[in-house]
């Protein structure tokens, strides 16, 4: 999860008030300065910052938490109301008929987004999505653009060879024009040069684009703000994609930069992959850094083509609390479809499960490694096995190891993990909170983070 020092120093501040009934205007101080402190290591401006702190003391000193809510989670709900109103409300962006801009400096990352947005559009919306490779500038930008977005049905056009970016534009549109979403990639710069504004100013009058996404690392901090208001004077910038958000502390600067010039945040990016692209929605994203989850998103998640019906029967079997390998090679294989772990366990509130939600990222880390090599082990039990596997003794055990290539402690760990699941499914199945949290995750309109 991006902003991950973030979270741990905004809670470490909310922890102040654990144990106490009523706020005290020391403690409230003290809680004050933390917060003030964690938002500008994150890079919040020193503006925002100051705005967001003083509206959260003066909340906590005038405003009675409700009922039978703890002090802590008062507070952390005004953090959490603070940040979504600093940050803005989402925006969205039409499913079909658009004809995108994209525009930024030289290496924020424009021509991966590029084709993020467009795989993004495929997979969301089922619709035909083709892409201009506008920039003559870099080499192998098509090349790249070609490969990032091989096997997914984009039509790619460019002109490797020519120099005329406002020519390449005409042209493809002539041929891939007629796709539902056309998105134009164009070339970069260090600065906003003289240049690049006249080509740029071109290429949005040929394209007569519905949508002008800039493109800002998310290293750039708070410079964020001057270069979003400078293109948005060029081109009139009705969008931005902030992207690298898991690489960098400064996270804070770049989205709360952009969130105040007009042009709002529309995604997000965090990962290499193409499919590692999220629409920005700020109380979505805040709910995951303070480590409230966001069942929705982790629901987004999930592919096209996984099977419902399958995963509808694999959650009432674990909330019944009957889990043999079987379901647990099923869970893994569904929570590979998904994404990495790390993605995975960012979308739960940190409490669920034990607190699997709240992992260091080595943990996730040794939890992929150990899923790949725990689903190798179970190809070498028999369904019998996989069924009972209480059948597991020291030589099957050692079977099992040697047909699938590991360690005889590596099936044992497999086993322990498995028994320890088991446990926690039965405490599940007698424990109504948690129960009512699994059915949070099966009935969306019905989520309740307690805010």
């Amino acid at each position: 999860m991006a902003l991950e020092g973030l979270k741990n120093k905004i809670l470490s501040s909310v922890g102040l008030l654990k144990g106490k009934r009523k706020v005290d205007e020391d403690t409230v101080k003290e809680l004050s300065r933390a917060l003030r402190r964690a938002l500008l290591e994150a890079d919040f401006n020193v503006r925002s910052t100051k705005e967001i702190t003083e509206r959260i003391e003066r909340s906590l000193l005038e405003e009675e938490p409700r009922p039978g809510l703890k002090l802590e989670t008062h507070a952390m709900n005004l953090i959490y109301s603070e940040l979504v109103r600093i940050l803005g409300p989402p925006r969205d962006v039409r499913p079909h008929n658009e004809t995108i801009l994209m525009v930024g400096l030289y290496g924020q990352g424009k021509t991966t987004t590029t084709a993020k947005l467009a795989d993004w559009w495929r997979r969301r919306h089922g619709v035909k999505v083709a892409v201009i490779e506008a920039d003559v500038h870099r080499p192998g930008a098509y090349a790249q653009l070609c490969q990032l977005l091989e096997g997914t049905n984009v039509d790619v056009y460019g002109e490797p060879e020519a120099s005329d970016a406002v020519q390449i534009v005409k042209n493809g549109l002539r041929e891939v024009g007629h796709a539902d979403i056309v998105i134009i990639d164009t070339a970069g710069r260090d600065s906003l040069d003289e240049e690049l504004r006249e080509e740029l100013v071109n290429i949005a009058e040929i394209a007569k684009a519905t949508e002008r996404f800039l493109v800002i690392d998310a290293q750039v901090g708070q410079a964020a703000g001057p270069v979003a208001q400078t293109f948005h004077d060029l081109v009139g910038v009705t969008g931005t994609i902030v992207t690298k958000l898991d690489g960098t502390a400064r996270g804070g600067g770049a989205l709360s930069a952009v969130a105040t010039t007009g042009a709002p945040l529309i995604f997000v990016g965090e990962g290499e992959q193409v499919k590692d692209l999220e629409k920005f929605e700020s109380d979505r994203f805040i709910s995951r850094l303070l480590g409230m989850g966001d069942i929705k998103g982790l629901i987004d998640l999930a592919p096209g083509d996984m099977d419902e019906a399958e995963a509808m029967r694999l959650t009432q079997r674990l909330m019944s609390g009957r889990f043999t390998l079987t379901d647990m090679y099923a869970q893994m294989q569904m929570m590979s479809k998904i994404g990495t772990v790390d993605k995975l366990m960012s979308h739960l509130p940190d409490t669920m499960f034990g607190g699997m939600g709240s992992m260091s990222r080595g943990q996730k880390k040794q939890t992929q490694e150990n899923l790949t090599r725990f689903q190798t082990i179970m190809d070498s039990m028999t369904q019998q096995e996989k069924d009972e596997p209480l059948l597991l003794k020291q030589s099957r055990i050692r079977r099992i190891a040697r047909g699938s290539g590991c360690t005889e402690k590596d099936v044992k760990d497999l086993l322990a993990q498995w028994n320890r699941s088991r446990k926690m499914m039965k405490g599940i199945k007698g424990d109504r909170k948690m129960r009512r949290q699994m059915q949070s995750m099966m009935d969306v309109d019905g989520l309740d983070l307690g805010l």
